[in-house]
């Protein structure tokens, strides 16, 4: 395998934990140092792990011992870093979206082309085997050709858990910015590239409050609408209705289903790397579910920047840069499209990445790293 690939991470919030618990103590990779804007907090973190030093972010960005930095920071930062890390020479894996607008996203992917290093980008849950058993399903023509799909997210609001969830419900936050790049990805995955979307959105109240932490109670605004639904015209002729809301209670709907002449299929929620996946052919009398056929067995956050390295020029990563555009222009597009009461071409296309074949924890976990078939 040679030297180790060096990562430093960026922003050192709620979700870094389980990227650190995935990347420390492989020996494909090693984390070489951690910064976040709260310099007691990159302390802290930096004394758990030996050999890993806290670092201011532009002391990080420019740092000779990072190779690629990881980037989760909250989304209206992830362009600056980003192009901080490019403008380095560096790689740059980051949480979702790939930026908080489209022209961020753009003059990322042109400055990395421009410097010749690569992106990538979560969500990486859809390298998992729920979704890619469903997608080797569909491959199959276990549902026949696909006719139309939908995809359901329902919760009443982060702020009831996060103990600080204001850019939840900033500009760059809402519900389609923040769940939607799970179910997107995940579609794409299943049924190709978007073409055009129709959107429709609204907002059920000005302000939210802080249920836990030590803010509780407080109010904060909501500059976003919290409730997003449209349809998506899949290039292959597939359509797509999704619903995403930050408004609603609960829903008894599937995360995702898939309908074919042939039969459905249920898809589990994308926001885990597992699940059942469940087929109702036609002429059934009940579902079944399919055995895991494919995608990365027991996947944690980070397995997609694992992939992302294996790769190694060799091949696309799967979680890379031009999906994370696609799916983020979508998402654009479905917010103009509702502001603007129209339907919106896109403009830019995404190949789905490779297939996942199974692939045995032990095979990427441990002190291996994802195979790059």
């Amino acid at each position: 395998m040679g030297d180790a690939h060096r990562i430093g991470v960026v922003g050192l919030g709620v979700i870094s934990r389980a990227y650190l618990d995935t990347l420390v103590g492989r020996s494909a990779v090693r984390v070489t140092a951690v910064a976040d804007l709260d310099a007691a907090r990159s302390a802290a973190v930096a004394a758990e792990l030996p050999g890993v030093r806290a670092l201011a972010v532009e002391e990080l960005l420019s740092s000779p011992d990072v190779d690629t930095v990881l980037n989760l920071t909250t989304p209206g930062a992830h362009a600056a870093i980003a192009l901080g890390a490019i403008g380095h020479g560096k790689n740059v894996y980051g949480e979702k979206p790939l930026a908080a607008t489209l022209a961020d996203a753009h003059a990322v992917m042109a400055a990395a082309a421009r410097a010749g290093v690569g992106v990538g980008c979560a969500p990486d849950t859809v390298l998992g085997t729920g979704v890619q058993t469903a997608r080797a399903a569909v491959a199959a023509g276990r549902i026949g050709r696909p006719l139309f799909a939908s995809a359901v997210m329902v919760t009443p609001g982060h702020e009831r858990w996060h103990p600080h969830p204001d850019f939840y419900y900033a500009e760059g936050g809402g519900p389609l910015l923040d769940m939607g790049p799970y179910y997107l990805a995940s579609l794409i995955h299943l049924l190709g590239p978007v073409r055009a979307v129709t959107g429709a959105s609204s907002r059920l109240r000005a302000e939210r409050v802080i249920g836990s932490g030590p803010r509780t109670g407080e109010r904060i605004p909501v500059e976003v609408d919290s409730h997003v639904s449209g349809v998506l015209e899949h290039v292959g002729g597939t359509l797509t209705t999704i619903t995403t809301s930050f408004d609603g209670v609960a829903t008894t709907a599937s995360p995702i289903e898939v309908h074919g002449e042939a039969g459905t299929l249920a898809v589990p929620d994308p926001n885990r790397f597992d699940g059942d996946v469940r087929l109702f052919g036609l002429g059934d009398t009940r579902w079944r579910t399919l055995p895991p056929s494919a995608g990365y067995v027991d996947g944690t956050r980070g397995v997609g920047l694992l992939d992302f390295i294996a790769a190694d020029g060799q091949r696309a990563p799967r979680a890379n840069g031009e999906l994370a555009l696609h799916v983020l222009e979508t998402m654009t597009a479905l917010l103009r499209s509702s502001a603007e009461g129209r339907r919106i071409e896109l403009t830019t296309s995404a190949r789905p990445p490779a297939a996942v074949p199974l692939t045995a924890a032990e095979e990427w976990g441990g002190q291996a790293a994802p195979s790059p078939a």
